[in-house]
C-alpha cells in the first residue's frame, strides 16, 4: 500500500472515532492546552500503533485502548502531584469543547471526580461499550466490570439528587 493511501485510510479512521478519541482525552484534561496534548499524543500513539493492530478485537476498542493509555501516560508524565481543579474551570472548558446541556455538562463533571479507573469504565459503558468489551479494554474480568459499573451508576445518582 502507498503510503498517500495509507495516510488516507488513516484520517479516515481518525475522522470515524474523532469523538471516542475526544471524550477519553476531555475526561483526563483539564484545559484546553491539556485536551490538545493528549488528543496530539494519541494521534501519534495510534499512527504508531496502526501497523501491529492484529485484528482481535474491533478496530474501535483498539482505538479506545490506546486513547486511554496514551491520556493515562500523559497524566502520569506530566502531573506527578495530584491537584484539584476548580469547577470553574471545567465549565468554561466544556463550553469550548462542545455545547452540551446544563444535565450533560452536570454529569461529566461528577463523571470527573471519579476514580480514573471508574472514570473509564463509565465513559465506555456510556459508549454503549458491552461488559465483555469493557473487561477486554480494562484487562478486569467481566463480572468485577457488571459490579463496578453498579456501583459507580449508584454514586452518581446519589451525587446528582444531592446537588
Amino acid at each position: 500500500m502507498e503510503n498517500t493511501d495509507k495516510e488516507k485510510e488513516f484520517l479516515s479512521l481518525i475522522e470515524r472515532n474523532r469523538g471516542l478519541i475526544s471524550r477519553v482525552c476531555y475526561m483526563y484534561s483539564s484545559d484546553k492546552e491539556t485536551f490538545s496534548d493528549m488528543y496530539q499524543e494519541t494521534l501519534l500513539n495510534l499512527w504508531q500503533g496502526i501497523g501491529r493492530f492484529r485484528g482481535d478485537s474491533n478496530i474501535s476498542t483498539w482505538i479506545y485502548r490506546v486513547t486511554l493509555n496514551s491520556c493515562i501516560s500523559y497524566f502520569r508524565q506530566n502531573h506527578r502531584h495530584d491537584h484539584t481543579q476548580s469547577i470553574d474551570s471545567l465549565y468554561e472548558f466544556a463550553e469550548e469543547v462542545s455545547t452540551r446541556n446544563a444535565d450533560v455538562k452536570e454529569m461529566y463533571e461528577m463523571i470527573s471526580r471519579l476514580k480514573k479507573l471508574d472514570r473509564a469504565i463509565i465513559l465506555l459503558w456510556l459508549d454503549e461499550k458491552s461488559y465483555e468489551e469493557i473487561a477486554d479494554i480494562t484487562g478486569l474480568s467481566r463480572n468485577n466490570i457488571a459490579s463496578r459499573i453498579h456501583r459507580i451508576k449508584k454514586q452518581l445518582a446519589k451525587e446528582a439528587s444531592e446537588e
